[in-house]
């Protein structure tokens, strides 16, 4: 996942990076590589302090990925500070980078996830790649569970809900499809 993630970074870096005169030629590949890590590190971040529901959400696409969102926010704050600390840019050029590549990538990443026509990105690999341990991806999946059952995602109708039921739906409908079943859009 995360090879595909940077991919999705050098796609948006033009602007907020390559273009800017803020941000030295020579460390234009490095910011974008610290981007793509700040960017798994903060979606790890979150599944690891139980941040289920909020990447349900983020994925489901329900709430606008700008700088209101909680997610936006995180990843944004800890992008810039690194910025500023590993690459001497000033606080409001750290943040201007920031701002101009989560929300894009985010929004890709997320719709990309969504297309069923595009399998880069699905739910289990997500998952598994941002849990980085089988307990924490149980726990996501428990989540899943939790409320699956009530929507219908047991799709090998064996009483649970997991990831076999979750690669079914993506397949068959992206991820996109699997949380519209789980929060009813």
């Amino acid at each position: 996942m995360f090879e595909q993630l940077t991919q999705l970074v050098q796609q948006y870096g033009g602007d907020a990076v390559v273009n800017n005169a803020a941000v030295p030629n020579e460390h234009n590949e490095a910011v974008i590589q610290e981007t793509s890590s700040s960017i798994f590190s903060g979606l790890q971040k979150i599944a690891s302090e139980g941040g289920a529901e909020q990447l349900a959400g983020l994925f489901n696409g329900t709430s606008k990925l700008d700088s209101s969102n909680p997610v936006v926010q995180q990843i944004t704050q800890q992008l810039s500070g690194s910025l500023g600390e590993k690459f001497g840019l000033s606080s409001a050029d750290s943040a201007g980078v920031a701002s101009g590549m989560i929300p894009q990538v985010l929004n890709s990443l997320v719709n990309k996830a969504k297309d069923p026509n595009d399998s880069s990105f699905n739910i289990s690999d997500i998952i598994s790649s941002i849990s980085g341990n089988s307990g924490q991806a149980s726990g996501i999946m428990d989540t899943i569970n939790k409320y699956g059952m009530q929507f219908g995602l047991d799709q090998n109708n064996d009483g649970k809900v997991d990831v076999a039921d979750a690669v079914s739906l993506t397949k068959s409908g992206g991820l996109g499809g699997l949380l519209g079943k789980l929060f009813g859009k």
